[in-house]
């Protein structure tokens, strides 16, 4: 295909009957595949700890395939030489024996790509016995979130990983940086003079992000109870994509300079001090409730919980940057589970006009947005204001979109999976959509700060129902400002 050059490699999947393997990314592969995006050399190795035959192992993911890929997208010539390209071993990932039998199914003159699908304890393990075995050399490592569960904990992880690897051959994920419309924040903002000559201070009000699910914890107890909502979303998905809309513009579009305009971001990020945690910050946790009609339990009730547990399952904060662009500009930031509608998106509100010449009534309506929608539909809207038609309505304004539907603008396109990118990206050796070692010690320095705090402060969980939008002090939180959260109702 143009602009892309095919490499036969081996791609070793550790962690390959876990649910993201089977979820997410077996079915990305098969759509590379499908694509004629895999080499005819390339190969795929499953391991995982558990015994038994492997032809019993391999059905198994191939019925993976047939649940989660559309059936007008399965077609048994693809499926067939996906077949052929798979081979199942078991093995422990922490002890050496199955590295000897690992490193013979990987033949010499193919780069291997290993893929951690593994909790993050095991990364240290993985690394040393594929450099015992000498399979580390030429390798790519891809790392999958959470990476530590703070600031300390991360750097031991990386450290581990950093002994066998050198930064350009560590891979970590963040499949939000692989949505389609994330990709194009980088050419909406650098590419148009429209908006990157508007994109400060002077001329933006605000910043809203805000990534709503409205599954609940899904059978994750064990890992989300330790984590919450801050550590599993806000250190992440959101700071990343706060980093995307806050950067200036980078040098070229390399990973390194990309990234660094991402880490001069978070390094201007305004401490959230204990002083400020109270006005600035909201944790909740959802009660039971109505979900699309369906009675849904609170988080204290799901199988297995805590009764006693006091993590939250919902976060909103405002964030300020320190410096020139931003200076004066809230970014305000929330992420929830059992929320109202599953959405993610960013609004960009812009000032209004200095001097307003039409009825005062309508005054209330003046305001352009930009509207970038992550999920469910990807596409970007702008808001502008234009006069009504007709003859009796005078200079009477209304609202409108300019839009870009995705979906509906490319109607013969299919728009990949982010895993789909993501792989292709770690398979040509491009890091641009990965998230580099400072990025994630930034990170997780400032959410660091807020754990502090609320932990001095016994900061307050407030509860709400499944099915809202989140506590009402959310509300007040933005409301304090003298806005609201767009959309919401």
């Amino acid at each position: 295909m143009p602009g892309i050059t095919l490499e036969a490699i081996t791609f070793s999947l550790f962690g390959a009957l876990g649910d993201l393997a089977l979820r997410k990314l077996f079915p990305a592969l098969y759509q590379l595949d499908r694509a004629g995006l895999l080499h005819a050399d390339t190969r795929i190795l499953a391991l995982s700890r558990e015994p038994g035959e492997p032809s019993l192992h391999k059905a198994r993911i191939e019925q993976a395939l047939h649940n989660r890929i559309p059936a007008g997208e399965l077609d048994e010539r693809t499926l067939q030489r996906f077949a052929a390209r798979l081979e199942y071993l078991t093995m422990d990932f922490r002890q050496g024996e199955g590295y000897a039998a690992l490193a013979e199914c990987v033949p010499a003159e193919l780069p291997l790509i290993a893929y951690f699908a593994t909790p993050a304890s095991v990364y240290g393990d993985i690394c040393r016995f594929l450099a015992a075995t000498g399979l580390a050399e030429q390798a790519r490592v891809v790392l999958e979130k959470p990476i530590g569960h703070d600031l300390e904990s991360s750097r031991v992880i990386n450290d581990a990983v950093a002994q066998y690897f050198p930064e350009n051959r560590i891979y970590r994920i963040d499949h939000y940086l692989g949505k389609e419309t994330v990709q194009n924040l980088i050419a909406l903002r650098f590419a148009n003079s429209l908006f990157e000559t508007q994109w400060d201070q002077h001329h933006i009000s605000h910043v809203e992000i805000t990534v709503a699910e409205t599954v609940g914890i899904e059978g994750r107890w064990g890992y989300f109870d330790q984590a919450g909502q801050l550590r599993d979303m806000v250190q992440n998905h959101l700071l990343q994509l706060l980093c995307l809309i806050a950067m200036d513009p980078p040098s070229n579009l390399t990973a390194d300079s990309i990234r660094d305009e991402k880490v001069k971001v978070l390094k201007a990020l305004a401490p959230l001090t204990p002083e400020s945690i109270h006005q600035r910050v909201v944790r909740g946790q959802y009660a039971a409730g109505n979900v699309a009609g369906k009675a849904v339990p609170g988080y204290l009730e799901e199988e297995n919980s805590n009764t006693e547990s006091s993590t939250e399952t919902f976060v909103a904060l405002r964030a300020d940057i320190c410096n020139w662009r931003w200076s004066g500009v809230p970014f305000y930031l929330r992420t929830g589970k059992r929320m109202a509608q599953k959405l993610s998106q960013i609004v960009i509100h812009f000032k209004e006009p200095p001097f307003y010449i039409f009825a005062p009534e309508q005054r209330s309506l003046i305001s352009n947005r930009l509207i970038i929608r992550l999920q469910p539909d990807e596409g970007i809207s702008l808001q502008v204001m234009t006069k009504e038609q007709g003859l009796d309505k005078g200079m009477h304004l209304r609202s409108g979109p300019l839009q870009l539907n995705f979906s509906e603008t490319y109607k013969s396109a299919r728009i990949p999976d982010a895993y789909e990118r993501l792989l292709l990206e770690v398979m040509q050796g491009n890091q641009n959509l990965f998230v580099r070692r400072d990025e994630i010690e930034y990170a997780w320095q400032w959410c660091d700060q807020l754990i502090d705090g609320w932990t001095r402060l016994g900061a307050e969980l407030k509860l709400y129902p499944a099915g809202s939008w989140g506590p009402v002090a959310s509300i007040a939180l933005i409301t304090r400002d003298g806005r609201s959260w767009y959309g919401d109702l």
